[in-house]
């Protein structure tokens, strides 16, 4: 299995960029992840966001491929538990899905065409956090979930 976190922009935040290298090397290697910055669409500040989300989906799309499972970060998702987040991860690898793209938007979202192509959609919290932090959020929500899945003491109920 893959799974891959496809962002739009980079990181710039030394912090937040030191506490993603943490949880990197900790990932289990059979994940095979990645995180894909995807450059910010140019001359955005002169599109209407749904111009530039639309715009954001095309780049987004050049990393999909038509059997890849979708999972958006979005206000509007479900939320789980770790534990939660953690069974479904299972439940995709007993599914054998081969890759999980993980979406995180633009500052305005995404499109319809992004929602339509995606197979679900995830909220984080019902706060709002830069794009940076939810990189970091989702990293350490991996490491968590593997290890729930392989019993080891880092997750407390």
């Amino acid at each position: 299995m893959r799974i891959s976190l496809l962002c739009i922009g980079k990181t710039d935040d030394r912090e937040i960029i030191s506490l993603i290298n943490y949880f990197l090397p900790r990932l289990p290697k059979h994940w095979n992840f990645e995180i894909v910055e995807i450059a910010d669409v140019k001359n955005a500040k002169n599109l209407s966001p749904d111009l530039l989300k639309k715009e954001e989906a095309k780049l987004f799309l050049n990393h999909i491929d038509k059997n890849d499972l979708v999972l958006l970060l979005d206000e509007k998702g479900k939320q789980y538990t770790s534990r939660e987040f953690s069974q479904k991860i299972d439940s995709w690898m007993n599914l054998s899905v081969k890759k999980i793209n993980i979406l995180i938007g633009g500052a305005y979202g995404f499109s319809d065409e992004i929602y339509a192509r995606s197979s679900e959609k995830m909220s984080l919290s019902k706060m709002t956090f830069t794009h940076q932090m939810i990189r970091l959020f989702i990293v350490e929500q991996l490491y968590r979930a593997d290890q729930i899945l392989q019993g080891k003491p880092y997750h407390n109920d």
